[in-house]
C-alpha cells in the first residue's frame, strides 16, 4: 500500500539490471522480479559462486553476465541487444560489511565500493536507465546521539571502513541527483533470514547457527541497539523503489526497515533462547577494534511517504533459520562461503 492507501502493482514492467545479483539480496530479488514479469539482467563476478541463480537459468526473461563491475564497460555491454533498455539499475555489488572491508583493506574496499559505484552510475546514465537504486546501510549513522532515533537527515558519523565507503558513494550519487538517471538510496537495516545465498555472518542468522551447533553464544556489547529487517521485507522495499513515482524517488534517501525491528543484542538472545533454551550465554565487553554501532533508527519517512511496512519479525527469522539448519535444507552452514569476510580471505 502507498501513503494514500492504494495497493502497489503486483507486476514490474520492463527490464531491471542488478549488479551483485548472485548475492544474499540479489539472488532473492532476481527471483521475485522474474515472478512479477520483469526482464532481469544479472551482473556478478561470482566470488561466492553462482548456485544461487541456477533455478533461473531456463527462464526466458533471465540473462546473466559474469563480469566485474569495476571494469569500465561492464554495465554498458551487459544487456542483450534485443531487449528493451533497463528501466532501473539496482546496484548491490560491493564488499559488504565491516569484517570483509577490514580483510581486504582500504584501497580495495574503496575501489569496489566507491569507484565502482561511480562507474556503474555513469554507465547506467549512458544506457538511458531512469532510476539508479543504491543499497546503502544504516551503519552510516554510526551512533545515535543522546539515544534518539536517527532519521535520514541525521549526521553521518561512520564507525567503520565499510560505512566510510558507503557514505562516500552516497555523496557522489546525491551530487548527481538531477541526472536523467537519478539515484534513489536505501539505507538498509541489518538483514536476516534465508535466501538462495544465505549468509551466516549476520547477527540473527549467526546467533541461531552458533546456538544450534555449539550450544553457546559469546555476546559482545550486550546492551547495544541495532535495527533489523527480514531479507524478504528488504526485497519488497527495493521493488517499491522501482514502482513509486519520480517525485518520491529521484534524489531521495530512505531508511529501509521498521521501528519494530529495533532490538538490543539482549533482545535477540532472548528470542534464540526461546527456541534453544539449552544454550549457554557468555557476555563480554569490547572496548576497541570491533563493531561499535549502538543505534536506533526511525523509519517514519518510508512509512509515511511510500506506505512501506514490514511483514516479518525477528522471531520469524529465528524460526526459519533454525528450521533451515535443523532440517538439513542447508547441509553445511559452517562452510566459509556463507560468510563474506572468511570467503574473501581464503
Amino acid at each position: 500500500m502507498n501513503e494514500d492507501g492504494q495497493a502497489m502493482p503486483e507486476t514490474v514492467a520492463g527490464h531491471i539490471l542488478i549488479t551483485g545479483g548472485a548475492g544474499y539480496i540479489g539472488s532473492l530479488l532476481t527471483g521475485e522480479l522474474l515472478r512479477m514479469g520483469a526482464y532481469v539482467t544479472v551482473v556478478d563476478d561470482l566470488l561466492f559462486g553462482g548456485e544461487s541463480l541456477l533455478s533461473y537459468m531456463a527462464h526466458p526473461k533471465f540473462h546473466f553476465v559474469k563480469a566485474n563491475v569495476w571494469e569500465p564497460r561492464t554495465i554498458r555491454t551487459a544487456p542483450p541487444a534485443d531487449w528493451p533498455r533497463p528501466e532501473a539499475i539496482v546496484h548491490l555489488a560491493a564488499i559488504v560489511g565491516f569484517p570483509a572491508c577490514q580483510a581486504v583493506g582500504r584501497q580495495v574496499a574503496w575501489r569496489y565500493n566507491v569507484e565502482a559505484t561511480e562507474r556503474v552510475f555513469e554507465q547506467a546514465d549512458m544506457l538511458g536507465a531512469r532510476r539508479f537504486i543504491y543499497a546503502s546501510t544504516y551503519s552510516n549513522y554510526g551512533l545515535s546521539p543522546d539515544g534518539l532515533a536517527v532519521t535520514e537527515t541525521s549526521p553521518l558519523t561512520p564507525q567503520s571502513l565499510y560505512a566510510e565507503t558507503k557514505v562516500a558513494a552516497e555523496h557522489y550519487l546525491l551530487a548527481h541527483k538531477d541526472a536523467p538517471c537519478s539515484p534513489l538510496i536505501f539505507r538498509l537495516a541489518t538483514l536476516y533470514g534465508i535466501s538462495p545465498r544465505t549468509r551466516f555472518d549476520l547477527i540473527i542468522n549467526q546467533f541461531v547457527l552458533e546456538a544450534f551447533t555449539r550450544h553457546e553464544l559469546l555476546i559482545y556489547q550486550r546492551g547495544y541497539s541495532r535495527s533489523f529487517v527480514h531479507i524478504r521485507d528488504a526485497i519488497r522495499g527495493l521493488i517499491l523503489g522501482m514502482q513509486v513515482p519520480d517525485e518520491k524517488a529521484h534524489g531521495q534517501v530512505y531508511n529501509l526497515g521498521s521501528e519494530n525491528g529495533n532490538y538490543t543484542k539482549d533482545d535477540i538472545v532472548r528470542l534464540v533462547l526461546q527456541r534453544l533454551p539449552e544454550t549457554v550465554v557468555t557476555y563480554k565487553d569490547m572496548t576497541f577494534g570491533g563493531d561499535m554501532r549502538d543505534i536506533t533508527v526511525s523509519f517514519e519517512k518510508i512509512r509515511t511517504q511510500l506506505g512501506f511496512t514490514t511483514r516479518y519479525t525477528a522471531e520469524d527469522g529465528v524460526r526459519e533459520v533454525l528450521f533451515a539448519i535443523r532440517s538439513g535444507l542447508i547441509s553445511n552452514p559452517q562452510d566459509h562461503h556463507y560468510r563474506n569476510a572468511q570467503f574473501i580471505v581464503q
